[in-house]
């Protein structure tokens, strides 16, 4: 069933103004995928934020014309399937990790910051940890140099402590 001049202008806007929004596009090609898995797909994508989108290749190449995912024009041949994430390994990872497990999910090619991505670069964006993960990383690392300098400062406290105690009485003992 094709689109008529009006939906398909709506399908191409709606795209357009999630590409506006989205630091990442992902394409894959789903030739063979069933329902179930395509469902199974979008379901996770839905859960980490990332729009996934099945699209006549002449109307995504429409929607991201003048948007920085425009770079990845040439790769859109075939049947494809569109995520685009607004964080930035989103998008990546949930087609990258869903094609780990089924081969029917090939990964074809990206864009990220206005760069084009081959297969190989959508999987090593994927591989970036996720802004969380990253954000807790940064934490522990500035809380690191802290945590050190409290265990050294309570073991000379401690130390320093213990010779105090029993130097106390001592002098006492030598006052009176």
């Amino acid at each position: 069933m094709s689109l008529n001049r009006n939906e398909k202008a709506a399908v191409v806007s709606d795209v357009a103004a999630q590409a506006a929004k989205s630091q990442t596009l992902a394409l894959a090609e789903y030739r063979g995928l069933t329902v179930e898995n395509l469902n199974k797909l979008r379901v996770t994508a839905r859960a980490q934020g990332v729009y996934l989108h099945v699209l006549k290749n002449t109307l995504a190449r429409r929607a991201v014309a003048g948007t920085p995912f425009e770079v990845a024009s040439e790769s859109m041949v075939g049947p494809l399937i569109y995520g685009f994430s607004e964080d930035a390994v989103a998008a990546a990872k949930v087609i990258a990790d869903f094609a780990k497990g089924n081969d029917k999910l090939v990964i074809k090619a990206g864009a990220y910051a206005g760069k084009a991505l081959d297969a190989e670069g959508v999987k090593a964006l994927a591989s970036i940890p996720s802004k969380e993960v990253l954000l807790s990383q940064l934490a522990g690392l500035l809380k690191a140099p802290i945590q050190r300098t409290a265990a050294v400062l309570a073991a000379l406290a401690e130390k320093r402590g213990g010779g105090a105690e029993e130097a106390a009485p001592a002098a006492e003992a030598a006052a009176a």
